[in-house]
């Protein structure tokens, strides 16, 4: 199965990323791309995409990563929802349990000694 997906390229502290279409078995770092599609400069916001190119392999059933998803649906190059990016085990807090967090916090505060 094809993945588009992004790969780091860059030195130390300076993240610049490519997106590439690889085979799903391929490591990120592998450097085994069929096409670079675009790049991504973080530092710099920098972002070129071939958009028509992207829509082609899409066509053609390859799958992308969330985080590309999420990128390409800011850009406006495809449209539908965004997906959690976050990992697995870092659910998503809701605007409830971060009142709830914060009151209790407050709570801690009031009930500490003063020495």
């Amino acid at each position: 199965m094809l993945k588009i997906r992004l790969q780091r390229v860059g030195r130390k502290h300076m993240p610049v990323f490519r997106v590439v279409l690889t085979d799903a078995r391929n490591s990120t770092k592998s450097g085994k791309t069929v096409e670079t599609l675009g790049t991504w400069n973080n530092t710099t916001h920098e972002r070129k995409i071939d958009a028509e190119r992207v829509k082609h392999w899409i066509s053609k059933g390859a799958q992308m990563s969330d985080t590309l998803h999420n990128f390409l649906i800011t850009q406006k190059i495809i449209e539908g929802k965004k997906k959690n990016a976050l990992p697995k085990h870092t659910p998503i807090k809701k605007e409830e349990e971060k009142k709830e967090e914060a009151k209790k916090e407050e709570k801690l505060v009031e009930v500490a000694p003063v020495a």
